[in-house]
């Protein structure tokens, strides 16, 4: 019991960092292109947690962590960010916000495929109506979306969910920050030459908030996050914990509205209620 209090004390502290994601990125993205944002962001992490791993002598994973790494590479590092950074070029940070509403069952769904756990039939139905909800918020078209950013907005808590499961699976093994330090250094490679390639000409017209958003997805979103969103999913359980995402809309909509000052439609908040109250039931059962 202790240890389920304790991953769910720290999954909330991991959801309510992730929870200025978006709106940093909504920034960035104004003055960094959404490759360059992505695979700097990756790489400052990346030197980030091989200062941690070299610093505290952390064993090498093995060869059957290589496999899982990749994935949770292919879903936290390179895919949520890149298809969250190129939405956000197409619709809001608060219009965004909604579909986080979809991760926890992505993540209760990767949970089962690569986690191994059972939640019961009424988990199943609860979250496909949560879902349901999102899909129709995001056809009728409210707030600030696109088609387009819309479907990249899909793809990426898709392959977060992804990542987040494996994270957990592996992070049992390894612990939570060494789990996305090994991961962001799997994909270092790729990531630096990215950002040589996507280099901008200058500086000059890069903004004080451009740096903000920068500087925040790279150490908070993509490292100090991760630390105890791992660690509570290990402990508490993929599925159950996996729940308090459900908080993310509403503290993303808050800092959207205050950094960021964009308008919060009455369809944003019902979309993300009926989505809390779906999960919500979905979590006795999972």
């Amino acid at each position: 019991m202790g240890m389920k209090s304790a991953g769910w004390g720290s999954g909330l502290i991991g959801v309510i960092i992730f929870s200025g994601s978006l709106p940093a990125t909504r920034v960035a993205v104004a003055d960094f292109t959404p490759i360059f944002l992505t695979s700097a962001r990756a790489l400052l992490a990346a030197l980030l947690g091989a200062i941690f791993l070299v610093a505290l002598r952390q064993p090498r994973p093995g060869r059957g962590d290589i496999l899982p790494l990749a994935l949770v590479a292919i879903g936290v590092v390179v895919g949520f960010p890149l298809l969250t950074a190129l939405a956000l070029r197409h619709i809001t940070a608060a219009h965004s916000i909604v579909f986080i509403g979809l991760l926890p069952l992505a993540t209760a769904i990767f949970g089962v495929l690569r986690g191994g756990e059972r939640p019961h039939a009424p988990f199943w139905a609860f979250s496909i109506i949560g879902a349901a909800a999102v899909a129709g918020f995001a056809l009728r078209g409210g707030g600030g979306g696109t088609v387009a950013g819309d479907l990249l907005m899909v793809a990426a808590v898709v392959v977060c969910g992804l990542g987040y499961a494996e994270g957990a699976t592996l992070s049992r093994r390894l612990g939570g920050w060494q789990v996305i330090s090994w991961s962001l250094i799997l994909s270092l490679p790729v990531m630096g030459v990215l950002t040589l390639v996507t280099w901008p000409d200058g500086f000059g017209d890069v903004t004080i908030p451009g740096w903000t958003g920068l500087a925040y997805v790279s150490v908070f979103s993509m490292m100090v996050g991760f630390i105890f969103w791992y660690r509570g999913l290990a402990l508490g359980g993929i599925a159950g914990v996996g729940q308090l995402q459900l908080l993310q809309p509403f503290f993303g909509f808050v800092l959207a509205a205050i950094f960021l000052r964009e308008p919060i439609a009455w369809t944003m908040i019902a979309s993300t209620v009926i989505v809390v109250a779906c999960v919500a039931g979905a979590r006795r059962f999972a």
